[in-house]
């Protein structure tokens, strides 16, 4: 298909912005560059093409190309070097297949990370994109510190666009008989339990890194963005990051104050079915679906930061017919010893004692974190159970670990 225009479009600014350099709505100077542009993709080929084409070669030219063109406002010279700077920055993922196995990328299981950043692709809108939450209010910077490394979060997020995002987007195509051309997303931004505290260089770090790929790699895939449980500050700053964005970017998104107050909007955007029940839907609630992104055995995982100056306990409750794991992950290079206890008045059963648990490398977070696994054999419930640590540092250095506690229905 090419670019051909149901009606002549003379100027831009007379379309809608959510029209503006969509196929079938270019003005004869967008067209001539969608041209240009196309013959130099075909020129290249190689890299340079499936660069264009991460999220799958289905996706239909018309609709591929002038996501780029769009990216770059239709100057030709800058979608090229965006096209080049794009193939340069997947170079490394593209030749380790795009990390196809999570725990890899991570080097945890994805489980343990998302109860530290929860965010998932689940259901589709009614304009047939796929659903995305995230919901960075959320985001427990110590406990993803615990888990891995800024590397291993950005091969992960590798993973989920093209093994997660492009799969849904594949399978979506198939579903509608190739009638679904565009390659977007439709989100839903959770701000809940967001404050400026947890702002931090760290958290900017994650989600810039994130962001960056997107930008770069996965252009104008945003289809549309409602924000949820919006603080009262972030408000006032939109109005202010509104007026830095063109039309087109801002018209895609939406604030609303609570969960509550953006039900209906979202409710004519996406149906009932495919919208989590935490979000006016009747499908499975978030919390509901990363529990089921657990890969293996396991029934649940939880998960605790643990901060220890002197000692600290903390007590996982094991139900009646469960079974339990327990490991801690460590970045602290002073270290603890670990004891498992059973919560008792009085003489309770010691499974585990004395264990020393320290990070065994520097305190680099470019190093990935030690992990160590308390139990040798699966403790059977119903119990209350204690995770006790001493520190082998001073009372005045805080010492700190991730406990990620498993549960399985059998030994």
């Amino acid at each position: 298909m090419g670019v051909d225009n149901p009606d002549k479009v003379t100027d831009q600014k007379d379309l809608d912005p959510l029209l503006w350099g969509i196929p079938g709505y270019l003005t004869e100077e967008y067209a001539d560059v969608y041209i240009r542009f196309q013959a130099e993709v075909e020129k290249r080929g190689g890299a340079f093409q499936e660069t264009l084409y991460s999220l799958g070669a289905s996706e239909e030219e018309a609709w591929a190309l002038c996501r780029w063109l769009r990216a770059r406002k239709f100057n030709y010279d800058d979608a090229i070097t965006m096209v080049e700077e794009a193939t340069e920055c997947q170079a490394e993922a593209r030749g380790k297949g795009f990390y196809p196995n999570p725990t890899d990328a991570l080097g945890c299981d994805s489980a343990a990370y998302f109860a530290q950043y929860p965010q998932l692709y689940t259901g589709f809108a009614k304009n047939g994109a796929p659903l995305y939450i995230s919901k960075p209010g959320r985001l427990n910077v110590e406990g993803v510190e615990c888990l891995t490394t800024l590397e291993g979060i950005v091969n992960f997020h590798w993973y989920i666009m093209i093994h997660d995002f492009g799969k849904m987007l594949q399978n979506r195509q198939k579903e509608t008989n190739n009638e679904f051309k565009k390659f977007e997303c439709f989100v839903i931004m959770d701000l809940g339990q967001l404050s400026l505290g947890q702002i931090t260089t760290k958290a900017k770090d994650i989600i810039k890194a994130q962001s960056t790929i997107d930008s770069l790699c996965f252009p104008e895939t945003m289809s549309k963005m409602i924000l949820v449980n919006v603080p009262k500050v972030f408000s006032a700053l939109w109005t202010v990051i509104k007026g830095w964005l063109d039309a087109r970017t801002a018209s895609k998104v939406e604030l609303y104050s609570s969960t509550k107050s953006g039900h209906k909007r979202l409710l004519e955007l996406v149906d009932a079915d495919q919208l989590p029940s935490d979000y006016g839907g009747t499908a499975t609630d978030t919390e509901e679906i990363l529990k089921q992104s657990i890969v293996g055995e396991e029934k649940r995982i939880e998960t605790k930061n643990f901060y220890v100056r002197t000692n600290q306990t903390h007590t996982l409750e094991i139900k009646d017919g469960e079974y339990c794991e327990v490991e801690i992950f460590a970045r602290s290079v002073t270290g603890s010893k670990f004891s498992l206890i059973e919560k008792a008045k009085k003489g309770g059963k010691v499974f585990v004692e004395g264990v020393v648990i320290k990070h065994n490398g520097t305190e680099d977070l470019s190093e990935m974190p030690t992990s160590a696994k308390l139990t040798n054999e699966r403790i059977k419930g119903p119990l209350s159970l204690n995770v006790r640590a001493d520190s082998l540092g001073g009372r005045f250095a805080t010492q700190t670990f991730l406990i990620v506690a498993r549960y399985f229905d059998k030994v």
